[in-house]
């Protein structure tokens, strides 16, 4: 799909590099096809690998096409210009967090405001 799973890991946790799936949609690929979710990824063999692919293809969205997806919806809510657009336009929390203080990882690094002067200054 595109993306190098490592092969030193538990087949359950290689999945989990690929974009759109966690442990839960990882171990139920595995169940589905009759997998051991605790063999390594370097044990598998071709076919099952195919097997696999082909499954993800067929059942799941992930990788490019989810991003495109994602992507696509958040453009739909900025042309709208719900709030949850505005919001994802001026780079602020999308699902009600507070911005007074904390939002550092949506607002960027702070940008000092010179302070204002003391009392004793003004005289």
């Amino acid at each position: 799909m595109g993306v190098d799973v490592p092969n030193d890991k538990q087949i359950q946790y290689s999945l989990t590099y690929l974009y759109g799936i966690g442990l839960h949609t990882a171990r139920e690929v595995c169940e589905k096809l009759g997998i051991e979710p605790t063999r390594n990824a370097n044990d598998l063999t071709e076919e099952e690998v195919s097997r696999i692919t082909a499954l993800l293809e067929r059942e799941y969205t992930v990788e490019g096409p989810l991003r495109r997806q994602v992507t696509q919806n958040i453009n739909r809510l900025r042309e709208v210009r719900c709030y949850r657009g505005i919001r994802h336009r001026v780079s602020l929390p999308v699902r009600g967090q507070r911005t007074k203080t904390n939002a550092r990882t949506r607002k960027g690094p702070r940008k000092t405001v010179a302070g204002k002067k003391g009392v004793k200054d003004l005289r």
